[in-house]
């Protein structure tokens, strides 16, 4: 014989299934789960209104007590099942507040989830009433989806002030151009991400800032705050080219390194250059950053100078512009040179939330934008269960390397 699997007894499941005949009679609107959920939902809330008057349904107790049954009044929840007609009992003395749906509640739990899921993945609050009526039968509002989805700001400044790890190895620091609504004008907003690299190779986003201007005194508060949460040390910072970020860093950490992206470097290379030649152009910048020394670089570059200046001078002279902080990474062996110029970190999570975005052309506020990409990096970083490709390496190496800044984070 099977095992019983539910904690209902054997007599209920056969007289349930006995009243089922074919999928519509389960699942369909007036299906047995919908009665059920109905059916328990309103016993749980008699049950709620006996425990109030202290006496049952009709008992004598309840003679001259001064408060009793008053009746019912409807209420229509919103489900995952679609809208749920249900008959709240009243007191007379209008005193009794369920705790399985409070007074105002028009709607599950399960409901919010279900409107913050699909708003994490980019979708208008048009896409999600529609979404929810097709799949649910459920009629939502715009303003019922702005504010349960507003209920996430009390968590985004909890999460953008816990504490943080005292090391993190590499910081890499980006930023997203958002169109945002200010004083009756769309203006575009850099919103910073920085995602750090722990000792254990796996990735964590620290925060999120907005800027309408980048500049050493932005970099400046953003510094403080992450060495406020406990970030004593980075080893290396990997920007790109971020307007006054070298000057901040070296005033709240000047042990660290900081390196321009090289992803970064070449993407902006490769503007000046047509579809007929960008793959060519691409190889010979790679022989630049891939080269073992800094002194094969140098001569990488100049002969990418002597090949390609006639038609695109431009390139050459930025790389040269940015040498400085093109070429620390050259004094790293190849473990930590992967980790560093590969920013496939920093560059996935750019492109998932391009991805996310890219259905909102408007944000009517910062604090619009930055709950849409809090959600969308929370179910990002679920992914994020594995070290970065050759952490291992590296961190051996960083041992070696960085030994009394890389222990001194273990101490008390």
């Amino acid at each position: 014989m099977a095992k019983q699997t539910t904690g209902l007894s054997p007599e209920i499941v056969e007289y349930l299934v006995s009243k089922v005949e074919n999928p519509a009679d389960l699942f369909g609107d007036s299906g047995l789960l919908k009665q059920l959920k109905k059916a328990l939902t309103e016993r749980i809330l008699e049950g709620e209104l006996t425990t109030e008057l202290g006496y049952e349904k009709n008992d004598a107790l309840g003679n001259n007590s001064g408060n009793s049954r008053n009746g019912y009044s409807k209420k229509t929840l919103k489900t995952k099942d679609g809208d749920l007609e249900i008959q709240i009992p009243r007191d007379r003395n209008n005193k009794f507040e369920p705790l399985l749906i409070p007074k105002h509640q028009t709607r599950f739990d399960d409901m919010d989830d279900k409107i913050i899921s699909l708003y994490s993945r980019g979708m208008t609050t048009r896409d999600i009433q529609e979404q929810l009526q097709d799949l649910y039968g459920v009629e939502v509002s715009a303003t019922l989806i702005s504010n349960v989805t507003n209920e996430v700001l009390d968590e985004v400044k909890s999460w953008q002030s816990r504490p943080l790890d005292k090391l993190y190895p590499i910081v890499y620091l980006d930023a997203l151009v958002i169109k945002v609504n200010q004083d009756k004008r769309v203006i575009n907003k850099a919103f910073y991400l920085a995602l750090g690299v722990n000792l254990e190779g796996k990735k964590e986003l620290l925060g999120i800032w907005v800027s309408q201007n980048e500049g050493a005194k932005f970099w400046l508060n953003v510094l403080t705050e992450l060495k406020n949460r406990g970030l004593e040390d980075i080893l290396i910072a990997c920007v790109d080219g971020l307007t006054g970020f070298p000057e901040a860093i070296e005033t709240v950490y000047p042990k660290t390194q900081v390196q321009l992206c090289i992803v970064h470097m070449v993407r902006s290379s490769l503007r000046y250059v047509g579809w007929k030649d960008r793959k060519v152009v691409a190889g010979d910048l790679k022989k630049i950053y891939s080269s073992k020394t800094i002194e094969e670089a140098e001569l990488a570059l100049s002969s990418f100078s002597e090949k390609w200046d006639k038609q695109f001078p431009s390139i050459s002279k930025s790389w040269l512009t940015h040498w400085e902080n093109i070429t620390p990474f050259f004094a790293y062996p190849a473990e930590i040179r992967k980790v560093i110029y590969t920013t496939n970190a920093i560059e996935s999570v750019n492109m998932s939330l391009r991805k996310v975005i890219k259905n909102k052309r408007v944000f009517p506020s910062d604090e619009a934008a930055l709950k849409q990409l809090y959600l969308a990096l929370k179910n990002i970083s679920k992914k994020w269960t594995m070290p970065v490709r050759d952490w291992g390496a590296a961190m051996n190496r960083f041992m070696i390397m960085f030994d009394e800044r890389v222990t001194r984070c273990f101490e008390t």
